[in-house]
């Protein structure tokens, strides 16, 4: 059976960029017969406080959009807080170790930024290896000043896959994105590796998220392949954009909820997020059950779609 995911990170109130990829996600999967899983990604406790978790569930049920297995409905895999299920990130980690592939690294945020490592065009940096071949004494010598973050060493190797909505992709590991975080120096796990645990702990075989996480895919299958897991098909979709063209954030409160709720209801919003989306040219109001019937991949657009100022105030 198809299993779909939900998987939000509760930093801030939701806005309509989180809202269509639970849609979507909602869609793909139940126009299959499928399952959905609902997880919070709450890895980082001290920018996802508990409150906000709580209102998005509320916020999802007033949608109209329901889960399977999660907070409050739970499930065999339980539990569906990320920051409650460390022990299965450790246990991944001392896998990759035990393959002779982590390593620590001093290096602080300041340093990176200050490399003089390649750039890619989205502007972030490609890590340089700086701390990869560290002498023994060397690690000792550091470790004393700082407490390192851990590294995964990546091969030159490129990773290709065909995303379900975007079509085929590849990303050189080494020269695109270089070693990467596994684990902060603060001890929290890093997303590439919480995600994959987590997928496929929770038997997920497709996940659908924005553009932004297009290029982070590669990371993840090499990953799964380490690990000896299965990989999901992916699904990415265009972004939502503020009408200037900014990404929506959630910090800025952009296309918010709590400014929408009082204005609109559940069914005229998700009828006009299907309407921006391609697949309900109407805008009419619309449960997600209501557009099952409509849904397809083939209608959504792969550009980055602006907002109506209608929508963003």
């Amino acid at each position: 059976m198809p299993v779909g995911r939900f998987a939000p990170s509760p930093s801030g109130r939701i806005h309509l960029g989180n809202i269509l990829c639970c849609l979507l996600a909602w869609l793909s999967a139940r126009q299959k017969g499928g399952r959905i899983v609902l997880r919070i990604e709450d890895l980082d406790t001290a920018r996802c406080p508990m409150r906000y978790a709580e209102q998005m569930i509320r916020d999802l049920g007033w949608l109209g959009l329901d889960w399977d297995e999660g907070p409050e409905t739970r499930g065999p895999e339980e539990p569906y807080f990320q920051s409650r299920r460390t022990a299965l990130y450790q246990a991944a980690l001392e896998r990759l170790e035990a393959l002779g592939l982590v390593y620590p690294c001093f290096c602080t945020r300041a340093e990176l930024h200050a490399s003089s490592a390649p750039h890619r065009e989205d502007g972030r940096t490609v890590y340089a290896g700086t701390c990869r071949n560290l002498t023994p004494a060397q690690r000792e010598e550091r470790v004393r000043r700082r407490s390192p973050a851990l590294r995964l060493r990546v091969p030159d190797k490129e990773i290709s896959f065909i995303d379900g909505h975007m079509g085929p992709f590849t990303e050189n590991l080494e020269q695109d994105c270089g070693d990467f975080l596994l684990r902060r120096s603060d001890g929290m796990f890093a997303y590439q590796l919480a995600v994959v645990v987590d997928d496929a702990a929770m038997g997920v075989t497709e996940v659908v998220r924005g553009a932004d996480l297009l290029s982070s895919t590669p990371r993840q299958l090499y990953l799964y392949q380490l690990l000896g897991l299965t990989p999901p098909e992916f699904f990415h979709f265009p972004l939502l954009l503020a009408p200037d063209g900014r990404r929506l954030s959630k910090r800025d409160a952009d296309a918010g909820l709590d400014s929408l709720r009082g204005r609109v209801s559940g069914e005229e919003l998700l009828g006009r997020l299907a309407q921006l989306a391609g697949f309900h040219p109407s805008g009419e109001p619309s449960t997600a059950a209501g557009l099952l019937s409509e849904f397809s991949w083939e209608r959504v657009p792969r550009a980055d779609i602006r907002l109506p100022e209608i929508l963003f105030a």
